[in-house]
């Protein structure tokens, strides 16, 4: 018995070991400007988790779970690993998780910012985390933005508190969204919805996230610099319905298509997927299961009104293509991420202005030069 059970344990290490050190995708060439770029900054990284309790909104109801009388948001801070007097005040990000996911999703994006001395910030929403009571519910999304408007509040009062280990790190005007799916819904609604806007957001990154449901003037309430990252074969959020027309409803915006990238396979976790033709059957069999539960396919009325430019649309095509074509390694779609969700940050949050160039003409230029399944457009704005 004791044989067997080495056997087994030594198996399932090898497999471990195998998911872990296979599937690498090709070295990028350590003179291009892509590998200097992907270089982690100069501080070591460290972080931490609080429960942050906002008691002036509640949680609603969901199946079995009877609903609370505020939300909670168990949240992790991503920050540099060193002393307040080495590090100046340094912008604030606030990472949003997907559908069915947890604020470790953009663990990658987190722990490369905070390298640079960002405070990266992001926690699990109460009702479409992964783990949420009653099952995850999509349409607590219209409750999200005010989510992240709370957690700039409570990370601020910590900048402001001398015996936080956040206080004097954050620089109050370079306060950026990101998020990714439904994180990238919820980042667009903070930085643009007539109402559930907050005026702090300076920028605002959407990874796959949903956009059909947005016309042209929703995007006219607020004039800032907005990133869409989309891969042209995403299963969940078809790119053509959500990313491609943004070109048009926000000429002003840049547009990044990652050729060969999966939904899911923009997901921190998905790194264990990489032995997958595409991660995004795993993507499609969980989320389209449990939007069945929910009976929720149509939820647009709830976010806005097209007065506001928040309109309906035919979310027919989610998971409509069968068989799903192979997928770039997600090991590289993660570098291609980084890459673009960095330089965009750094072209809009660095400290000197020639920075800020140099980082614009690597987003739209340099780097997409290096990688032919990336392709960049921008609205002159930017460049500018």
């Amino acid at each position: 018995m004791k044989t067997i059970l080495i056997v087994v344990v030594l198996v399932f290490v090898a497999a471990a070991l195998f998911v872990r050190h296979s599937a690498q995708p090709e070295p990028l060439p350590p003179e291009s400007v892509s590998a200097a770029l992907l270089q982690t900054g100069e501080y070591d990284v460290r972080y931490f988790d609080v429960s942050f309790v906002d008691a002036t909104r509640p949680t609603q109801a969901n199946g079995d779970f009877s609903g609370s009388p505020q939300r909670e948001l168990k949240t992790r801070v991503w920050m540099a690993a060193a002393s307040d007097e080495s590090v100046s005040p340094k912008p604030l990000l606030i990472y949003s998780h997907g559908f069915m996911s947890t604020r470790m999703g953009g663990d990658y994006l987190a722990t490369f910012f905070a390298s640079h001395g960002y405070t990266v910030v992001a926690a699990d929403f109460p009702l479409t985390n992964f783990s949420a009571p009653g099952e995850p519910l999509v349409t607590d999304v219209v409750n999200q933005p005010a989510d992240v408007s709370f957690l700039i509040d409570k990370i601020l009062e910590l900048n402001a508190d001398i015996s936080s280990d956040l206080y004097g790190r954050i620089d109050a005007t370079r306060i950026g969204v990101m998020g990714l799916s439904l994180g990238g819904l919820t980042s667009t609604l903070v930085a643009f919805h007539p109402e559930m806007s907050d005026p702090r957001v300076r920028l605002a990154v959407s990874i796959a996230g949903p956009a059909a449901m947005f016309s042209e003037r929703f995007f006219d309430h607020r004039q800032l610099p907005f990133l869409m990252i989309a891969g042209d074969i995403d299963a969940l959020v078809p790119p053509e319905l959500h990313a491609y027309p943004l070109r048009q409803k926000m000429p002003s915006a840049a547009l990044a298509v990652i050729e060969g990238a999966s939904h899911t396979g923009f997901s921190g976790p998905a790194r264990w997927l990489r032995w997958m033709d595409n991660p995004d059957q795993l993507g499609c069999d969980r989320v389209m299961e449990q939007l069945e539960k929910s009976d929720e396919h149509s939820w647009d009325e709830l976010l806005g009104t097209p007065e506001q430019g928040v309109v309906s649309y035919d979310n027919g095509a989610m998971c409509a293509q069968q068989p799903l074509p192979d997928s770039i390694n997600v090991l590289h779609q993660h570098r291609l991420t980084t890459l673009l969700v960095s330089n965009f940050v750094f072209s809009q949050f660095a400290e000197k202005p020639a920075a800020r160039v140099q980082y614009a003409d690597m987003l739209y230029s340099a780097v997409p030069a290096e990688h032919s399944e990336l392709s960049v457009s921008v609205g002159e704005s930017l460049r500018n």
